[in-house]
């Protein structure tokens, strides 16, 4: 019997966008499983349909971790106008709740340091998001 990682990774691929969203969502509790970055990463930058990118940074970006941000830092890094624009929402969307934007600018804070450069300059521009929205 499959976990529940291995069977979202084997949906990853799947070529309806609505099961690629709850796939995002189901494997972003699994952020910091080396197993499910690339997925996710894959996911935040699919091609396909922008309703995957954006809800898969939103689910990240409520896991709040400094691994699920990471891998949203990957993305924005990686992504062009239009998935950064879609990124950018996602991760706004978790701003509405209570305490969101302080997880996420504090993993931002953490992830300035990281040893990637591809994953400081994604920080950066994350945390300029949340600068965006305090003000």
């Amino acid at each position: 019997m499959m976990s529940g990682l291995e069977a979202a990774l084997a949906e990853a691929l799947s070529p309806s966008w609505t099961q690629r969203v709850r796939v995002g969502r189901d494997l972003a509790s699994f952020a910091d499983a080396p197993e499910a970055a690339e997925t996710l990463v894959g996911l935040l930058l699919d091609v396909e349909d922008t309703a995957v990118t954006r809800q898969t940074a939103e689910a990240l970006a409520r896991v709040g971790t400094v691994a699920a941000i990471r891998l949203i830092a990957l993305a924005v890094a990686e992504a062009d106008d239009n998935q950064a624009d879609w990124l950018q929402t996602g991760v706004h969307d978790v701003f509405v709740g209570p305490g969101g934007a302080l997880d996420v600018a504090a993993a931002c804070g953490k992830l300035a340091r990281d040893p990637e450069e591809a994953v400081r300059r994604g920080a950066a521009d994350i945390s300029a998001w949340v600068d965006d929205t305090r003000y």
